[in-house]
């Protein structure tokens, strides 16, 4: 009886069932299933490639050591911290064998074509992609992504000057899309491009940005299919037909507007701009937020829970 206790007391960490050990590892980072587990031993290594462990890639902790230059692409990264950022995506890639269905980006972390094309080649089966920083990416790095990437459902971006060749390639590659959010400044254009690539679009995210209202009026005249719409903390802006120079703050959604969002199954909305903290941040910073001033963890929040990190 005392050996057959002794056996089982001296039991190694690598004769744990693999179950156990995936469960243990679920607590881990990103980072630290990266930092060598997997080489400890063989049954470490099957527990570390369990496809419930990179169902989701959260990278949201890490940012890029970058400078701000006055020239495209406005930031320069430091050579180390690009590689360190290579090497966690390769290690990464190596491990989660294609399982991974949702990767999360800092806003702060700054991918190049690179990096970008050799994680969409080894993650095809995306379906949600929160990729806030494009300052690297040319249109050639994202299309090129975009069209690996079928099963794209969810796409949280930045602001784009240019949105017509990345919404053609939604629309020609991802049949399942349904949901957008947009970290930045909502023209006209941008609204129209939508209306225009994307006519099915189900839930769509513009909180704490700076709208036009003409924009706004477009997506609910012509997004007919959409059924969820935040605008929680944007700021709202009109500009006078006579003085096309004068900028005009929307303090309150008007009767035509919220007649329009009653087809709606949800319309979130925050304009308290004398009692809540984000909506003054918004306006302070013209609808384009520094998030970099503000809380840790603050840019992941949102009204709809699905985009909610």
């Amino acid at each position: 009886m005392e050996e057959e206790y002794e056996s089982r007391r001296m039991r190694r960490w690598e004769e744990l069932d693999t179950d156990i050990l995936v469960r243990i590892f679920q607590k881990f980072s990103v980072f630290e299933l990266t930092s060598g587990l997997a080489h400890v031993c063989r049954g470490w290594r099957a527990a570390c490639c369990d496809p419930i462990l990179w169902k989701t890639l959260d990278l949201s902790h890490m940012r890029s050591s970058f400078i701000k230059i006055p020239l495209e692409p406005y930031v320069y990264v430091e050579r180390r911290s690009d590689e360190a950022l290579t090497r966690i995506l390769k290690l990464s890639m190596n491990l989660s064998g294609g399982n991974t269905r949702t990767l999360i980006f800092h806003f702060n972390l700054f991918l190049s074509d690179d990096q970008l094309t050799y994680t969409a080649e080894r993650c095809p089966g995306l379906r949600r992609v929160v990729l806030p920083a494009w300052n690297r990416i040319k249109k050639t790095g994202i299309c090129k992504a975009i069209r690996i990437w079928n099963d794209l459902e969810s796409l949280t971006m930045p602001s784009i000057a240019n949105p017509p060749y990345l919404l053609t390639e939604i629309a020609k590659n991802c049949k399942n899309f349904k949901e957008l959010k947009i970290m930045g400044p909502f023209e006209v254009f941008f609204a129209n491009t939508l209306i225009t690539c994307l006519p099915n679009l189900k839930i769509l995210s513009l909180r704490c940005s700076a709208i036009k209202r003409e924009a706004l009026v477009k997506i609910l005249d012509g997004l007919q299919s959409l059924e969820v719409l935040n605008i929680s903390h944007s700021h709202l802006v009109e500009y006078n037909s006579w003085q096309p120079q004068q900028k005009v703050i929307v303090r309150e959604l008007d009767k035509t507007i919220m007649e329009k969002t009653t087809r709606l199954k949800r319309f979130l909305t925050c304009m308290e701009h004398k009692t809540c903290l984000m909506c003054q941040r918004t306006e302070n910073d013209e609808g384009i937020v520094r998030w970099y001033k503000y809380e840790e963890g603050e840019w992941k929040v949102d009204e709809v829970s699905s985009l909610h990190l």
